[in-house]
């Protein structure tokens, strides 16, 4: 079971690059075009229509769910990402990691919470001086002070 997972994730990852590609759009455009050229050879029966109605609706019908599988992927990956940044952050409440499993109307209570709170960081910051570049190099030596600290008081 695992290989085929791994085949299939091998599968959909250059499945789905390629039809991001350049390559992938060209030869659509060439095959909508080849299609249209050749209405004429074909006096515009019904079939020559069915050839690209029924193609169409094929890929279509198949690309939903490669989309579909990669936007879940890319999802998880930045949830994970949010909740590392969350769960890293000493000032960040651990409360909001994983909240995607709430319901639609806890959700809105969180969100009535941090419009809140950033109606009251208008009154209160001056956007130019909270992020500046220096505030964001001082920022970052305190965080690799602080991961030095972790470090060396965790070796002894």
């Amino acid at each position: 079971m695992a290989k085929n997972k791994n085949l299939f994730e091998k599968f959909s990852n250059a499945a789905t690059t390629f039809t991001g590609s350049s390559y992938a759009f060209l030869g659509s455009v060439a095959i909508v075009l080849i299609w249209a050229v050749s209405g004429p050879l074909f006096n515009y029966s019904e079939t020559w229509q069915l050839v690209i109605n029924t193609g169409t609706t094929i890929i279509t019908f198949l690309m939903v769910f490669l989309i579909q599988k990669t936007q879940n992927k890319d999802s998880k990956a930045i949830q994970i990402k949010l909740n590392e940044l969350i769960a890293a952050s000493k000032n960040a409440s651990n409360r909001i990691v994983d909240i995607e499993d709430l319901t639609e109307d806890e959700l809105d209570q969180l969100h009535k919470y941090y419009v809140k709170l950033a109606m009251e960081a208008k009154d209160d910051i001056d956007i130019h001086k909270s992020h500046s570049i220096d505030v964001a190099t001082k920022n970052q030596k305190i965080k690799y002070l602080n991961r030095k600290k972790t470090y060396f008081s965790d070796e002894h």
